[in-house]
């Protein structure tokens, strides 16, 4: 049976927060030091690339 109407968009709108929500994380890892990222297992190029914002609004 198809997805209904409703459900369709509810999922559309937790995918399209939970990929802001992601910008934000990465936006705020920018501002740690590249020792910490590493620690972390990301760098600064991998951040950059998925995408960053500074806020959420």
């Amino acid at each position: 049976m198809a997805t209904s109407f409703f459900r369709n968009a509810f999922n559309r709108i937790v995918e399209a927060r939970e990929r802001q929500a992601a910008r934000y994380v990465n936006g705020a890892l920018l501002n740690l030091d590249d020792e910490t990222l590493k620690g972390l297992g990301t760098s600064r190029q991998e951040l950059r690339r998925k995408g960053a914002i500074g806020s959420a609004f």
